[in-house]
């Protein structure tokens, strides 16, 4: 059945317009009236809806049912991402939402070659949040993982954690992720990953002067678009999730 996000307020026995991509998609899907489709606001569960009216360019939908089923993951977790060149960052995105990641905090870090700052950084802000949205249509997912606006390192380092245990991943740390996940029990957490290059030695410093752990993934080192999803996947397997 077809999944789609409407944010807007969703009951059973109502009758409502569909928003525009979701109409697009509809007619992309060649459904018809009659169709059951599947809609979801983020505020939890899901309901299961029949099409009733479909236009060139609308189309509306009557809700008849509600599931209160979840897929998230038992735990919070934050994925603070140094931006990576190219379009690699909409590829995290999409993968790190599959994985059930609940926050994303893109970094402009020392190495990072990307910079993204005024209006190109809200238009890539808003790109992302329309691939999270995707991605949990996709993934089944019912609420929406938040994107946090570009940010500069040093200074999103400074501020105070929250309850979240940071977690810088380094492959100059002794103790691996998956040791200390398998001797830790769930909790919030927050993976710090570098772009290509890595976190200079100065910003190493700073995190964990902040209170992050250094900790591996390995005695491989991994790319940058593939550190945090590995390590989203470890913190999953070891707490509970997948």
């Amino acid at each position: 059945m077809p999944r789609f996000f409407c944010p807007q307020p969703l009951a059973i026995g109502q009758i409502i317009s569909l928003p525009d991509t979701v109409a697009h998609h509809v007619q992309v899907l060649r459904l018809a009236p009659g169709d059951l489709v599947t809609l979801f606001n983020g505020e939890g569960g899901e309901y299961t809806a029949a099409l009733t009216e479909l236009g060139r360019r609308s189309a509306s939908a009557e809700i008849t049912a509600h599931a209160p089923r979840e897929a998230e993951l038992p735990f919070a977790l934050t994925l603070a991402q140094g931006l990576p060149e190219g379009s690699k960052m909409d590829w995290i995105v999409e993968k790190a939402v599959e994985l059930g990641v609940t926050a994303i905090v893109p970094l402009t870090a020392r190495r990072s070659v990307v910079r993204l700052a005024g209006d190109r950084a809200e238009k890539r802000l808003a790109h992302w949040q329309g691939v999270v949205v995707s991605a949990s249509e996709q993934c089944g997912r019912n609420r929406l993982a938040a994107v946090a606006p570009v940010q500069d390192f040093n200074r999103w380092i400074a501020a105070p954690a929250a309850g979240v245990q940071r977690i810088l991943l380094s492959p100059r740390a002794e103790q691996s992720l998956a040791q200390w996940a398998h001797a830790t029990p769930p909790q919030a957490t927050c993976l710090l990953v570098g772009p290509e290059g890595g976190y200079s030695d100065e910003e190493e410093a700073a995190a964990i002067a902040a209170g992050a752990l250094s900790l591996s993934m390995g005695p491989r080192v991994l790319r940058t678009e593939t550190a945090g999803l590995a390590a989203l996947a470890i913190l999953a397997a070891a707490w509970g999730g997948i």
